[in-house]
């Protein structure tokens, strides 16, 4: 009986260490842990063009933004002064501009055109005019059992440069939000709207505004639309000595086009290397043989002169 339960005892200690040493053999081996973050290869977001502050144009804001379909507000163009303000983008005061328009909509109307809105730009020594429209209206029912409504904005931004009247930049976009309230939902559905639509318009503005080397367009691009009028062009040989003037300038013009030459006034149209100022200030110092220019007037993309024999 002894050796029986002596057996029996070995038995089952030799099946436990069995057991134990199966156990052990064929435990998991512990699991590794992999950041996410660092595994996810999700790429930096894109750096803003770096201009220095001497090169940032001055920009000037024309927005017009409806709450509830009709009420006038300004969330979008607060907005946007917080933004340029914050990217050290030079914004023409809104209140001077308020101060010298008599009516809102009449220099919205002014600026529904390109050609427009830069004219309006020059006045107020602005190198770009961002202009569009921002509208909120709230849903017709509201959400079932509960006082909410959904308020839709949609918001429409150009940037236009007051030199040449060309578009930098456009963007649009819409948001859709949730609210107790009309006055708040709607203002709440234009700062998104109007922060979707900056966050992709401001650099493509700047990425265009942005001189050669920094990622934009360059001196050497003929980007200036300009029309020239000139008067005192009373014999043929002064015509023919501006237009050949004009025409042998293949650095700084391309294209020059005679558009007409009554009572001895000639008009030209022409693409520019340099700005409307700079182009008059070249003229002015590197006259036509025989001639002298005095310049009249310089507006966006015009200059008005006067040819007289020295």
């Amino acid at each position: 009986m002894k050796s029986l339960s002596i057996t029996l005892l070995s038995t089952f200690f030799l099946v436990s260490g069995c057991a134990t040493r199966v156990q052990q053999i064929y435990s998991p081996p512990p699991v590794q842990r992999v950041s996410a973050v660092a595994g996810s290869g999700s790429r930096p977001a894109p750096k803003p063009v770096a201009l220095p502050a001497s090169a940032m144009p001055r920009v000037m804001i024309i927005v017009d933004e409806k709450s509830l379909g009709t009420i006038a507000t300004a969330e979008v163009e607060a907005m946007a002064v917080r933004k340029m303000i914050s990217l050290n983008i030079p914004v023409v005061d809104q209140d001077m501009v308020r101060a010298n328009i008599a009516k809102g909509q009449q220099m919205l109307i002014a600026a529904g055109d390109n050609r427009g809105a830069a004219a309006l730009g020059a006045q107020f020594g602005a190198d770009i005019v961002l202009i569009g429209e921002a509208v909120a209206k709230p849903s017709a029912r509201r959400i079932s059992d509960t006082n909410l409504r959904s308020y839709q904005a949609v918001a429409t931004l150009r940037a236009v440069r007051t030199d040449n009247s060309t578009t930098l930049a456009a963007a649009s976009d819409d948001v859709t939000v949730v609210g107790l309230e009309d006055v708040s939902g709607s203002a709440k559905a234009l700062r998104g709207a109007g922060e979707k639509v900056l966050d992709t318009l401001l650099p493509d503005m700047l990425a265009r505004w942005a001189p050669a080397g920094a990622g934009g367009t360059g001196a050497d691009t003929f980007d200036h639309y300009v029309d020239m009028t000139v008067g005192g062009v009373d014999q043929m040989w002064k015509l023919k000595a501006l237009r050949d003037t004009l025409r042998g300038r293949t650095s700084e013009l391309r294209d020059v086009a005679q558009r007409s030459y009554t009572a001895g006034v000639a008009e030209f149209s022409m693409e520019s290397a340099l700005p409307t100022e700079e182009l008059a200030e070249l003229l002015v110092m590197s006259p036509p043989d025989g001639l002298k220019l005095q310049i009249l007037d310089i507006g966006s993309g015009k200059i008005q002169a006067r040819a007289v024999v020295p």
